[in-house]
């Protein structure tokens, strides 16, 4: 049971959500963790230690004299004599002086980790969303983020023009002309560099999409190679291949900003992919010839039944939302 703690405890450590309930920077989890401690109140001492561990624990910086410590010892060791006639006491004595020691080392260690973990929680920044949800945020420097629903961005809070993306955000990077100092966006496959300006980056299912609306942008892609964007292009990069084209009538593609998405000749069955990626929703095509029907315009997205009704509309398709899925006639 100890070992099933430890991991349960390990898990809530490294798990973003669990730091944002913690620290109450986003509203779904907070909400999520609330929820999810009402009905699990056995886990309730594992999971207040780990938030005292995000939070850090507060040491008493008083010094203490290392000689008193040595002497304090030395009194408690002196107290225990072996005796010459029982093997039984020797024993008993020997593992008295090694409980001692082990939890002297015990209390060091557990100074030290607390401390390295305080150091580095402090450091480390992270939001993340919801299904469903949306986020909007202001760097340190400057640079405003949308971020989209099932997404993450995170960065050292000491270097918050590099940033580390997984899912989906719309950026308006600050620009700094006094000290020309670059803006990063991080993916699996690529990495964005930026002065100043407004682009969208979606980093799911193995694949990062570029869509620059406004300035210039350098991207290093996986394996070193470099691209040079300018307003009104795509790069959609993946293992199986790079596109960099400017934005036409015929190029397929995705993006989202200002509470809509924008699809253009996107294939009904990969618009519902970007659905379920952003609310969570699986989906199930009754008819699979529907799967190749083309949509292009604007999707209002503020909420999933609003997203729906349009799609309905632009393709003339039934959706039926059920309790885990989407059923499509």
């Amino acid at each position: 049971m100890e070992e099933t703690n430890n991991t349960f405890l390990e898990k809530l450590l490294n798990d973003s959500s669990f730091k944002n309930w913690v620290y109450k920077t986003n509203k779904n989890d907070v909400v999520f963790w609330n929820h999810w401690i009402k009905n699990n109140p056995e886990e309730i001492t594992t999971i207040y230690t780990a938030k005292s561990i995000v939070l850090g624990v507060s040491f008493n910086k008083t010094k203490v004299d290392e000689d008193l410590i040595n002497n304090k010892l030395k009194d408690v060791l002196d107290k225990i004599q072996p005796s010459k006639h029982s093997n039984f006491k020797k024993n008993k004595t020997t593992s008295k002086i090694r409980k001692i020691q082990f939890l002297v080392a015990t209390v060091a260690a557990v100074g030290i980790l607390f401390v390295a973990i305080n150091f580095f929680t402090d450091q480390h920044i992270s939001y993340k969303t919801g299904f469903g949800e949306t986020l909007d945020l202001k760097l340190a420097d400057g640079t405003l983020v949308t971020l989209n629903g099932n997404s993450e961005i995170s960065y050292e809070k000491d270097f918050p023009r590099a940033v580390h993306l997984k899912g989906e955000a719309y950026f308006k990077v600050k620009s700094l002309p006094a000290t020309k100092a670059k803006f990063w966006v991080q993916t699996e496959n690529l990495k964005v560099e930026v002065y100043g300006t407004h682009f969208n980056v979606s980093a799911r299912d193995k694949k990062t999409d570029v869509l620059l609306d406004e300035g210039a942008i350098k991207l290093v892609l996986k394996g070193g190679e470099r691209k040079q964007m300018i307003p009104g292009e795509l790069v959609s990069f993946s293992e199986k291949q790079v596109i960099h084209q400017k934005i036409n009538e015929t190029l397929k593609y995705a993006t989202w900003k200002n509470d809509t998405y924008i699809f253009n000749n996107m294939p009904l069955v990969e618009v519902l992919e970007y659905i379920e990626n952003t609310y969570g929703f699986p989906f199930e095509f009754k008819n699979p010839a529907s799967k190749s029907l083309l949509i292009s315009g604007g999707i209002p997205n503020e909420n999933l039944t609003i997203c729906l009704s349009a799609i309905q509309k632009s393709v003339g398709v039934d959706i039926q939302i059920t309790d885990d899925k989407l059923i499509i006639n």
